[in-house]
């Protein structure tokens, strides 16, 4: 894999956060997020590095689990990142 630039960087973190919020949007209601914050540090020295972090708090009334829906969110933004930088950087 090529070296990345900042701007490329920059990219490969919007769609870490995008394919994460576009995961948790669609397994519950905005109405039930009360406070979601999604970071996605991406560094590259000798190769990539990639952190995210999703804090997210749901409506007391919601069924859905807010660790396990955080966990299943950052897999899936590894997956889209995956394919992503398969496609644009190898």
């Amino acid at each position: 894999m090529k070296k990345l630039n900042d701007q490329e960087l920059d990219k490969v973190s919007d769609v870490a956060v995008e394919a994460a919020e576009t995961y948790i949007f669609s397994r519950v209601s905005k109405k039930e997020i009360l406070d979601l914050d999604i970071n996605a540090d991406i560094t590259y020295q000798d190769a990539l590095n990639v952190a995210i972090t999703i804090d997210i708090n749901l409506d007391e009334l919601s069924t859905v689990d807010e660790n396990e829906l955080a966990e299943n969110a950052v897999e899936a933004a590894l997956n889209e990142l995956d394919v992503f930088i398969d496609e644009n950087f190898r």
